[in-house]
């Protein structure tokens, strides 16, 4: 299954949703980087005030040079939201999730909805667990 991703901006709610699918490639992480750009542009926050919503429900496991472009994705500050929850089915995908996502606070679910809800919780709500589902 090759790669595929769509970003969906809720400007009211400082919201992206990415979706992504697939097996990447380099050439598709910089695709990806591309998109993310335009999908930012449109938000009217500040820079670093909006929260994500990753689905990676559908991507497949990564190969390891994969994992590292990701890591360096999350690790960059210029697009780094406040919040950013991730919604997973499988066990060994989140394994990668984590490592790619180590230098972030970061929520990992199994629903969208707690996902979401996580993301507009208070502020001064305690910490979300990493590594809870929710």
């Amino acid at each position: 299954m090759s790669a595929n991703f769509y970003f969906d901006v809720d400007v009211r709610r400082n919201l992206v949703v990415i979706t992504l699918g697939g097996f990447f490639s380099r050439a598709d992480v910089d695709a990806f980087l591309t998109a993310r750009e335009v999908a930012h542009a449109r938000l009217r926050c500040g820079p670093n005030e909006h929260v994500t919503l990753a689905d990676v429900r559908a991507m497949k496991i990564q190969a390891q040079d994969i994992v590292v472009a990701w890591a360096d994705v999350l690790a960059g500050a210029a697009y780094r939201s406040r919040r950013l929850a991730f919604v997973q089915a499988s066990s060994l995908a989140r394994l990668q999730l984590k490592r790619a996502a180590a230098m972030r606070d970061v929520g990992y679910f199994t629903s969208m909805d707690d996902a979401q809800a996580w993301l507009f919780e208070e502020e001064h709500a305690l910490p979300h667990q990493a590594g809870a589902t929710g």
